[in-house]
């Protein structure tokens, strides 16, 4: 499983990091995946890193503000959030797939583990 933690609320230009702790596997070996989730839209992608710390791939949103990175000593993904704005606002879900299923910025299979979500509020 995984599970998220980090989430927070800060004004605009602030900064948070979430992190993806998994167990019961070795996050380093699959494709890891940050989502989010504003009231009322769509789930969206903003960040996923292949296995190995292969292929890094971010939304355009996001891009230059937002760092993906592991810990694999502590089998723990990071998603570094600099210069928040109010439309970063929404749940933030991490999500890890075998590469054989998920490659990023792919799709997560019915098979994957998906976290309970992290709360980032920002505000103008």
């Amino acid at each position: 499983q995984v599970e998220e933690s980090g989430g927070g609320s800060v004004q605009a230009g602030g900064s948070l990091r979430l992190s993806c702790a998994a167990s019961g596997f070795n996050s380093h070996y699959y494709t890891v995946g940050w989502f989010r989730q504003a009231p009322g839209k769509e789930r969206e992608g903003v960040s996923c890193i292949n296995e190995n710390d292969g292929w890094i791939h971010y939304a355009d949103s996001v891009k230059g503000r937002f760092t993906i990175s592991r810990d694999n000593a502590k089998n723990t993904v990071y998603l570094q959030m600099n210069n928040l704005q109010p439309e970063d606002t929404g749940v933030y879900y991490c999500a890890a797939d075998s590469p054989a299923y998920y490659r990023c910025p792919g799709q997560v299979s019915r098979g994957g583990y998906w976290g309970q979500g992290a709360q980032v509020t920002v505000s103008s």
